[in-house]
């Protein structure tokens, strides 16, 4: 198990729909997972990606559509015949069993023999860091390694699709990041093709291949972390992701202008939509000495400055009363604007981001 899975699988999901009377929980999803990829299914409660990867799972049949791992048509197989391993946000153990049960768990019901069961479980146990735990109940164990003998358990038949639902959730932060990248690590040594869900933004940043972020039952952007926060598709990805001001933007021929002044732009495309805005991040926009050539600038007054220790959070109000933020690092001894002074803020071309803010 310490080789790559090269006989990963992609999955193909077309036309999906999944209806609960008039709610549409899915609508029309198609989406490609390649071979050996971590995808992760993100978006807020209610969003449409649990529901899509038990789909995957085959614990919801859907209304329609068709869902094939490589070549293989699966939208009417049965969970237990699909060959992936999943693992559940409450880790699903059994807690009368050792770790050692849980793990051949899935072993003994595919009947394979005593020793194979025990060689399988020693290396899935050694692959997540927890060999010689075989014995230890799972009350005796804490929180994160419950979460990697659900992994063990999940992966200890070799399975080419790994499903994972929130499986972080109950742990706490420090626990958390620490578990992100060890996953990530884990599936760049097993190389099975990973679908995982959360609501999580910097989870998914941090973990993923490529992200697709669901909202009420679509995928409103399928891309790589990097693409997702820097050129977001919409204004929901754009909000969801990270932290943004949103400016109106209004088009004369070929020049975006906000509040009558023209902005200077980067190479990125501008979307060709009825409403756009200027999306501004926080640690984008950066305090200036005044009009700068090359920069677009924004004239504005601090509100409220808040120092973070190795950085400070500025928030201000521009001339035309919309609220602004902006994050800079901390250099030495350098004074921080305060409450009512008047500032300037400059947005490089580059970083000016124009998004389609016609659907939400």
């Amino acid at each position: 198990m310490n080789q790559p899975n090269t006989d990963a699988l992609p999955i193909t999901v077309r036309n999906v729909t999944k209806t609960y009377g008039p709610v549409y929980a899915l609508d029309d999803v198609s989406i490609d997972v390649e071979s050996g990829e971590f995808l992760t299914l993100l978006g807020p409660s209610g969003s449409g990606k649990t529901t899509l990867l038990m789909v995957l799972a085959g614990f919801t049949r859907p209304d329609c559509g068709s869902l094939k791992f490589g070549d293989t048509e699966v939208i009417r197989t049965p969970p237990h015949l699909r060959d992936l391993g999943m693992t559940f946000q409450s880790y699903a153990l059994f807690p009368h069993m050792t770790v050692e049960g849980n793990v051949g768990y899935p072993l003994k019901l595919r009947k394979r023999p005593k020793a194979e069961i025990a060689e399988r479980v020693a290396r899935a146990l050694d692959t997540v860091q927890l060999g010689g735990f075989g014995e230890r109940r799972i009350d005796q164990l804490s929180g994160g390694q419950r979460q990697r003998v659900a992994v063990a358990r999940a992966i200890v038949f070799e399975p080419r699709i790994l499903l994972m639902d929130e499986p972080l959730s109950a742990l706490d932060k420090k626990l958390r990041d620490q578990m992100q990248i060890e996953l990530r690590h884990l599936h760049e040594q097993l190389g099975m093709t990973t679908v995982y869900v959360t609501h999580d933004q910097r989870e998914a940043l941090t973990m993923s291949d490529r992200i697709a972020v669901v909202n009420h039952g679509r995928i409103m952007q399928l891309a790589t972390p990097r693409d997702l926060y820097e050129r977001p598709a919409n204004r929901f990805v754009a909000d969801f992701i990270g932290e943004s001001t949103f400016l109106d933007v209004t088009r004369s021929g070929d020049t975006l202008a906000w509040n009558g002044v023209p902005l200077k732009l980067g190479h990125h495309a501008v979307p060709d939509a009825p409403k756009l805005q200027l999306m501004i991040r926080p640690e984008r926009i950066v305090l200036r000495d005044g009009p700068s050539e090359g920069f677009n600038t924004f004239d504005a007054t601090a509100t409220d400055v808040v120092y973070q220790g190795d950085s400070y959070l500025l928030h201000a109000r521009l001339n035309d009363g919309s609220q602004i933020a902006l994050r800079g690092a901390m250099r030495g001894t350098a004074a921080l604007p305060e409450e009512g002074q008047a500032v300037t803020l400059g947005l490089a071309p580059e970083d000016t981001v124009v998004i389609d803010a016609s659907a939400e």
